[in-house]
C-alpha cells in the first residue's frame, strides 16, 4: 500500500480491561525488539466493561495506537475482519487481547515469514487452562472438518497469525456475513508456514467465547468450506428409502406367506416417527445453508463503527 507501517497488530477486545495494559507492554517490547515500525488496531466488539476507555487512555499517549468502537457486540470473526478493512501495514497480526496467545512469538512469526513465507500461523502443542471437554471438542471438531472439506485448513490453529499485505486484500475481498477466517486464508492459498507454541492459560477474566459461540463458529466453517451436511440429507433420504423398502416386504411377507401378522400401532409410530426425524434434520440442514444465502443477499454492513481514531480513508 505504500506506507511506511511495516506491521499492523489488530486485536479485538470483548471485556478484556484487566489485560490491556499488560497486553499492550508485551506488544511494544516485542516491536521495539524487532525495530519495525507498527501500529496497535483495537476492535472493541460491544464490551461492557472499561476496555474502551483504556484503550482510548492508550491511544492519547502513543500515536501508533489506533481504535475502532463498534456500536454493539458483532463477534470475534467480524471484528478481525474490521481490522482487516482499516489496517495499514506491509504485514498484518491477529491476535486475541485474553494473552493466551503470547505476543512474544510475533517476533518468531515474523522472522519466518522472511524466508518467502506469505502466512505463518501458530500451531498450538499444548492447551492450557481449558477443561477436558473444550480440549477434547476442539480437537474433534478440527479433524472432523479436514476430512469433510477439501481445503487444507491446518489443524490445531486459531487465528494467531501473521500475513502478508496480499492475503488481507484477498480477504478484503470476501464479505460473507458469516466469518471463519482461517478457512478463508487456507481457501486463498499462498505459501504457508507455522511454529509451534504451548498455549497458556488465560490471565485474567472469563472466555468471551460461550459453547452457544463455539458451536456457531464450528458451523459457520462446516457451512462456508463443504457441502457435505448436504450430500449427508440425500444419502440419509435413499438410506431410510432402501429400510422402508424392505420393512414393506416383511410386511407383505408377514401378511401373505406365513400370515403372522398383528395389526401394531407401535410398529408403524416408529418407522413415522424415525422417518420423519430424518426429515427433519434434512430440512434444518438445508435452512442452514439457505438462511446464510439470505443473509448474504440482504448485504448489511459486517459491522458499525460508533468511534474511531482512524481515518475513514481507509476503508476506501
Amino acid at each position: 500500500m505504500g506506507t511506511d507501517i511495516q506491521l499492523s497488530v489488530i486485536i479485538p477486545v470483548y471485556n478484556e480491561e484487566k489485560n490491556i495494559f499488560l497486553l499492550f507492554e508485551r506488544l511494544t517490547s516485542v516491536m521495539e525488539s524487532l525495530g519495525i515500525t507498527k501500529e496497535f488496531i483495537f476492535i472493541n466488539d460491544g464490551s461492557s466493561d472499561n476496555s474502551i476507555v483504556l484503550i482510548k487512555s492508550l491511544a492519547e499517549k502513543h500515536g501508533f495506537v489506533k481504535y475502532i468502537n463498534f456500536s454493539r457486540n458483532f463477534g470475534h470473526q467480524i471484528a478481525v475482519s474490521a481490522g482487516l478493512d482499516y489496517c495499514s501495514g506491509d504485514r498484518v497480526v491477529i491476535i486475541d487481547a485474553d494473552l493466551q496467545d503470547p505476543p512474544e512469538l510475533i517476533a518468531e512469526m515474523y522472522l519466518k515469514m522472511s524466508e518467502g513465507y506469505d502466512v505463518v500461523y501458530a500451531k498450538r502443542k499444548v492447551r492450557e487452562g481449558e477443561t477436558i471437554f473444550k480440549r477434547t471438542s476442539a480437537k474433534l471438531f478440527y479433524r472432523i472438518l479436514k476430512k469433510i472439506t477439501t481445503i487444507d485448513i491446518p489443524l490445531d490453529t486459531g487465528d494467531f497469525r501473521i500475513i502478508d499485505r496480499k492475503v488481507v486484500n484477498v480477504l478484503k475481498k470476501m464479505p460473507e456475513q458469516e466469518k471463519y477466517l482461517r478457512g478463508q486464508i487456507a481457501w486463498a492459498g499462498f505459501k504457508q508456514s507455522f511454529v509451534q507454541y504451548n498455549r497458556e492459560e488465560r490471565k485474567e477474566g472469563i472466555s468471551g467465547y460461550t459453547i452457544s459461540k463455539m458451536l456457531r463458529l464450528a458451523l459457520n466453517g462446516i457451512t462456508s468450506f463443504s457441502d457435505f451436511p448436504l450430500k449427508f440429507a440425500t444419502i440419509s433420504g435413499f438410506v431410510m428409502a432402501l429400510i422402508s423398502f424392505f420393512l414393506i416386504l416383511y410386511a407383505l411377507y408377514s401378511r401373505f406367506i406365513i400370515k403372522q401378522y398383528i395389526a401394531g400401532w407401535t410398529s408403524l409410530m416408529l418407522c413415522v416417527l424415525f422417518i420423519g426425524s430424518i426429515q427433519l434434520i434434512a430440512i434444518g440442514i438445508i435452512g442452514e445453508y439457505i438462511g446464510r444465502m439470505a443473509s448474504n443477499l440482504r448485504n448489511r454492513p459486517l459491522y458499525i463503527v460508533d468511534e474511531t481514531n482512524l481515518s475513514e480513508e481507509k476503508l476506501q
